[in-house]
């Protein structure tokens, strides 16, 4: 994949750039990276390819904004009728 596909803004390569860029900048600079993206996007194949590139930069807080991405949130688990307002 290229660069220009996985980060057409450049964002997430001006993140690495930053001095002292905390990680709450680079969770900011992740919503508009991810906005900026395709509403039907795939987002795993450019993160997979942003960390393989930036990766190497493992102490830097846009490294584990973007591993975080990858991590796939729980389904939730839906309690509905009496079970849902009823404690047990």
């Amino acid at each position: 994949m290229d660069l220009t596909i996985a980060d057409p803004k450049g964002l997430i390569r001006e993140s690495y750039r930053i001095e002292g860029i905390t990680p709450g900048e680079c969770r900011s600079i992740f919503m508009d990276w991810a906005l900026s993206l395709p509403v039907d996007a795939d987002t795993r194949a450019p993160l997979l390819h942003l960390l393989e590139t930036y990766g190497a930069q493992s102490d830097h807080p846009m490294t584990t904004v973007l591993k975080h991405a990858l991590i796939a949130p729980e389904t939730p688990k839906r309690r509905g009728g009496r079970a849902a307002r009823v404690p047990n």
